[in-house]
């Protein structure tokens, strides 16, 4: 499986994002499905989930601004991404348990600027 992330940009605080990663296979039997982060200098940090159960977790940070969606048919995950301040900038990531494997997309660059 493959996970094919898309989406970043460039955008000014406050604005908003959506981004999107779509898998080779399909995701309906993943285990988990979200997305993480890197910020500059910093560790890659989880930032969203969706579990089998249809469950969904938040970083603290991001609480109230992200949301994250699943799409079964298009085999897609989505991370809507609101509010966004300058502490958001960083490389995303798509992650996914998969069949008992975990996957990594390829990043996509969010930078928030004025």
């Amino acid at each position: 499986v493959q996970l094919q992330a898309y989406g970043g940009g460039l955008v000014q605080p406050g604005g908003s994002l959506t981004l999107s990663c779509t898998a080779s296979g399909s995701i309906s039997s993943a285990d988990y499905m979200g997305w993480s982060r890197q910020a500059p200098g910093k560790q890659r940090a989880l930032v969203a989930t969706f579990t089998s159960d249809g469950s969904t977790d938040y970083a603290d940070s991001v609480k109230g601004r992200f949301t994250i969606s699943r799409d079964k048919r298009k085999n897609t995950v989505s991370l809507q991404m609101n509010s966004l301040k300058a502490d958001d900038t960083a490389v995303y990531y798509c992650n996914g348990i998969i069949g008992g494997r975990l996957y990594w997309g390829q990043g996509t660059l969010v930078t928030v600027s004025s």
